[in-house]
């Protein structure tokens, strides 16, 4: 990456996807990995309850061997009746659960972010105070990376509710220089924060989800600051 990619002058930084992981695991005591539709959110209500996550890549071969040795239960499918990728499958998860759950975006940043001397927290609109005061609490840069989706490709696709949700968290830290890139996502959250659940079912990540029958998952995404969960990383597994 170049120089100028980086954004080492302001105390909040952000910028997108696993090459933000990177750049930011680099410059920042804090990195803020989000996902607002939906590994992030489940997260928060999967810790809520006393739970545990440990975030998988998506695809890993390897993912049974990893569950089994950290004890987890395996996520299933977001069709299947039992604790998946939903927010809403999670909502009578047992206290003490450690939940092994795979996505192609949070989760897989998550793993990556674990590679690096950096604290790493999951952040979303629920928990977007809590995750604030947490991240100033460490001292140091805070980098916020918003997770973004996929194309058919594979391509990353900038998601509109995952800037929400870094935008949330940078407004609720209320100081601290931000660089332009964290100014802006700001100042997208301010412009929809009025109207989150209807901004995030009108999305397309949203739309997706709930002509898929999963609105109760973007009305769980949306509530803001319902949660004081602020998820961080240890030894592999996010704990409340």
């Amino acid at each position: 990456m170049r120089v100028e990619h980086q954004q080492g002058a302001y105390d909040v930084r952000c910028e997108w996807g696993r090459h933000g992981v990177e750049l930011l695991a680099r410059e920042c005591a804090v990195v803020v990995i989000v996902d607002v539709l939906s590994f992030c959110t489940s997260v928060d209500v999967a810790v809520g309850r006393g739970a545990r996550v440990l975030p998988q890549r998506w695809h890993n071969p390897y993912a049974a061997r990893e569950a089994a040795t950290h004890g987890a239960l395996q996520a299933g499918p977001r069709e299947g009746d039992g604790p998946s990728l939903r927010p809403s499958s999670l909502l009578d998860l047992a206290a003490g659960t450690v939940l092994a759950l795979p996505s192609p975006n949070g989760a897989t940043l998550c793993a990556a972010a674990a590679c690096h001397d950096v604290l790493v927290l999951a952040g979303c609109l629920r928990n977007a105070t809590a995750v604030a005061s947490a991240a100033l609490a460490v001292g140091g840069p805070i980098g916020l990376v918003p997770a973004g989706e996929r194309w058919p490709d594979d391509a990353l696709r900038v998601a509109a509710e995952d800037a929400l949700g870094a935008g949330a968290i940078i407004a609720a830290m209320g100081r601290g220089s931000l660089s332009p890139e964290s100014e802006l996502v700001a100042a997208q959250f301010a412009a929809a924060a009025g109207r989150l659940p209807a901004v995030l079912a009108g999305l397309a990540s949203g739309r997706e989800l709930v002509a898929d029958g999963y609105g109760a998952d973007v009305d769980l995404a949306a509530a803001l600051d319902v949660s004081a969960a602020a998820p961080r990383l240890v030894d592999g597994v996010l704990v409340g």
